[in-house]
């Protein structure tokens, strides 16, 4: 079923029922489908919000560390590994907005199973909890998934990945993550099983329209237009060919010593990699990340799947299911990939970011801000105070 029109420019987006007042709208993900976008404008609206009615509860954008702790899932490599009291925290938080409806998003919710399904409804709400799931074409996801494995430090090559991900049984090397997240019908039938057909709404991203999903999100919670605004975050850009490939292959030098893995997350994760990302824009000619036809291909064949099971599953549709297995067009004939370059200017911000993360000890800089979300100008800003400031230590000292 779809409760969704067709959304031509400069007219309302998606006409789709409110959910009623009170209700805890809870956002799955899964990864790599609009998450930062939404989540970075309704942490930016939450006065807006309130008026309406609707609470954002959490300190952050992103209540990662609640997800993790209630899926049990491991943090990122070298991070700090949550616990009970980051999902307690936020369940208080939502407790608090008593008869007002709440949103909660978290991409990490997509990996949790039966058991811990059933315990973030319970804890949010049971019968008030209506789940949304953002979905976008695989063959959007695969590269973007990638890299952020990359980020992780993951050291095998793209398309080997592909290889290892489409081709090569059980399909579960060397990111058993993947699939959970990212076998949609499956994702979206473990949470239809646990809270009914009816609390379910799939919203089918359109790239060709930048702000289909805010609109979407406006009208599930009975919001006039424009209150979700976009939010520019630098930080969220995809790295290109060159730049990914230098984290890759310093992820084989980095697993080849005895170093910590929590130097990697200060130095790597929340240092040369955001730097990357915000302090440059790569020219239109820097080659990006490409997936071979034979994976686009495999993709489609995967996504006609998704959308004819989740068409059996009678949820909520909004959008164009057919999304999800379409061809991209080619832009031109397939060639050999040739090697990789990095730019000078990108090893330059790299190195930088290091040592930026390096003398932030490590993440927080300024206003409590993790370093990712700090601008290379304020990094720059914090990076010689504090120089000067050990300058002095040390003159004093002499």
């Amino acid at each position: 079923m779809s409760d969704a029109t067709s959304n031509p420019a400069c007219t309302p987006g998606p006409r789709i029922t409110p959910v009623p007042p009170g209700t805890r709208l809870v956002h799955i993900g899964p990864h790599k489908t609009g998450t930062t976008a939404i989540q970075g404008a309704l942490f930016e609206a939450r006065e807006r919000l309130a008026e309406h009615g609707v609470e954002f509860p959490g300190d952050d954008r992103h209540p990662m560390h609640a997800a993790l702790a209630v899926t049990a899932r491991p943090s990122m490599m070298g991070d700090a590994e949550p616990d009970e009291r980051h999902w307690r925290k936020l369940v208080d938080q939502v407790d608090a907005t008593g008869d007002r409806t709440a949103v909660i998003s978290s991409e990490f919710f997509s990996e949790a199973g039966e058991e811990a399904i059933g315990r973030i409804i319970e804890d949010l709400g049971g019968e008030r909890v209506h789940v949304v799931v953002t979905l976008r074409p695989l063959v959007r996801i695969m590269p973007s998934q990638w890299q952020q494995y990359v980020q992780n430090g993951l050291r095998m090559g793209y398309e080997n990945w592909l290889h290892h991900m489409l081709r090569k049984a059980p399909y579960e090397k060397p990111n058993p993550s993947f699939w959970r997240r990212h076998r949609h019908d499956r994702l979206i039938e473990r949470w239809t099983a646990a809270v009914g057909a009816e609390n379910l709404t799939v919203i089918v991203v359109d790239d060709s329209d930048q702000e289909m999903i805010l609109r979407s999100f406006e009208s599930l919670l009975g919001l006039p237009e424009q209150v979700l605004v976009p939010v520019p975050d630098a930080a969220n850009r995809s790295l290109t060919l060159g730049e990914i490939e230098m984290v890759r292959h310093f992820n084989v030098a980095f697993r080849g010593s005895e170093l910590p893995e929590a130097m990697y997350s200060r130095l790597i994760r929340y240092g040369a990699v955001p730097q990357m990302k915000t302090s440059r824009t790569p020219p239109a000619g820097e080659a990006k990340v490409t997936t071979p036809q034979w994976a686009v291909e495999a993709a489609a064949t995967i996504g006609a799947e998704i959308a004819e099971r989740i068409g059996e599953l009678g949820v909520r549709v909004v959008g164009d299911p057919g999304l999800l297995h379409k061809v991209p067009s080619a832009a031109g004939p397939e060639r050999e990939p040739s090697a990789p370059q990095i730019a000078p200017e990108a090893a330059a911000q790299a190195l930088f970011g290091v040592l930026s993360a390096q003398a932030g000890q490590p993440a927080p800089a300024g206003k409590g801000k993790p370093v990712q979300e700090v601008p290379s100008g304020e990094l720059v800003r914090v990076l010689a105070r504090r120089t000067r400031r050990r300058l002095k230590r040390g003159l004093r000292r002499k």
